[in-house]
């Protein structure tokens, strides 16, 4: 029983990888909100029916439709959210992205607006971009938040795990001082991992994921 209940997911997955890219070639990351929303929903439906059939369901089709209003809704939930995010801050260096399967969002905080070296004190240069992330998860308060803190390859790989977590800390306190519920926040440090591409060049950032719900109200 639970090795169907996996090929159903692993199937509704892979039925949303293959439709990440429209006829014309343009990725999902460029589709509009209605394209994603009903991706959301296909997903949904997917592994609605999927779960109805590896359980001896006898009401496939309804719990297909249940899938797809709730992967519809989740969708176009995250899709306002991440476009929000955008707009607020555009020109900040901030990237926000969102993936297509999860509907996870994700926010790349470059170093050169959060942290000098060898410190966890936020730059003042970072505080408008954090308000209005604070402000928008405030609205779209069914998410929760991972914070993940980065510090350079240079020097003691211990200190800078310690220093990592204490940046991912930092953010993740600020977020919580502007209002942000901390039952909803998680942070970790990430040490020197995942280098932005030279592993020799500085690595003190932080990224948020935005975890989608498992439904909205």
């Amino acid at each position: 029983m639970k090795k169907l209940l996996a090929i159903s997911a692993v199937s509704a997955s892979m039925i949303i990888t293959g439709c990440a890219t429209t006829g014309t070639g343009t990725t999902l990351g460029n589709a509009s909100a209605t394209t994603k929303a009903g991706l959301g929903a296909l997903a949904g439906a997917a592994l609605g029916a999927g779960i109805s059939k590896a359980t001896g369901g006898e009401k496939t089709g309804r719990d297909a439709a249940i899938g797809a209003a709730l992967g519809a809704g989740i969708g176009a939930y995250m899709s306002r959210q991440e476009a929000q995010l955008k707009q607020q801050t555009a020109g900040t260096g901030i990237e926000v992205t969102r993936d297509p399967v999860t509907n996870n969002i994700n926010l790349a905080i470059p170093e050169a607006i959060t942290f000098n070296v060898g410190r966890y004190d936020i730059k003042p240069a970072s505080y408008n971009a954090l308000n209005q992330v604070a402000n928008t998860l405030n609205q779209y308060n069914q998410t929760s938040v991972v914070v993940n803190g980065y510090a350079s390859i240079e020097g003691n790989a211990n200190a800078n795990q310690i220093l990592s977590q204490n940046r991912a800390v930092a953010v993740a306190n600020y977020l919580t001082n502007q209002g942000v519920n901390p039952s909803r926040i998680s942070a970790y440090g990430r040490g020197a991992t995942t280098q932005f591409g030279n592993t020799y060049e500085p690595n003190r950032r932080v990224e948020l994921t935005i975890l989608a719900p498992q439904n909205v109200n």
